[in-house]
């Protein structure tokens, strides 16, 4: 698992935006919880921004050189589906 979570050289940030509550959040809470120690150990060079706010839609934001940013939406989706949009966001 930790090959999966070493992050691009040109990955600068990576933002998750979700609700703290919300049931439309639980997955990307749960995944959260499963992963973010692993991609802060693998990369403890890069911020990973955890943002919670009431009612907000999950999302991640992936932010590269040159001020390039990539979001995509994370509701509906299931922890293994999380997993692999991170995935690709973190590799470009």
């Amino acid at each position: 698992m930790s090959g999966r979570y070493a992050f691009a050289k040109g990955l600068k940030e990576l933002r998750f935006l979700f609700c703290q509550t919300g049931e439309h959040s639980s997955a990307t809470r749960s995944f959260l919880t499963r992963a973010y120690p692993i991609m802060k150990k693998n990369n403890p060079a890069i911020p990973i921004l955890l943002r919670e706010a009431q009612g907000t839609l999950p999302r991640i934001y992936a932010r590269y050189e040159f001020g390039k940013e990539k979001s995509e939406s994370l509701e509906g989706l299931s922890d293994k589906q999380i997993e692999e949009t991170v995935t690709k966001l973190v590799k470009e």
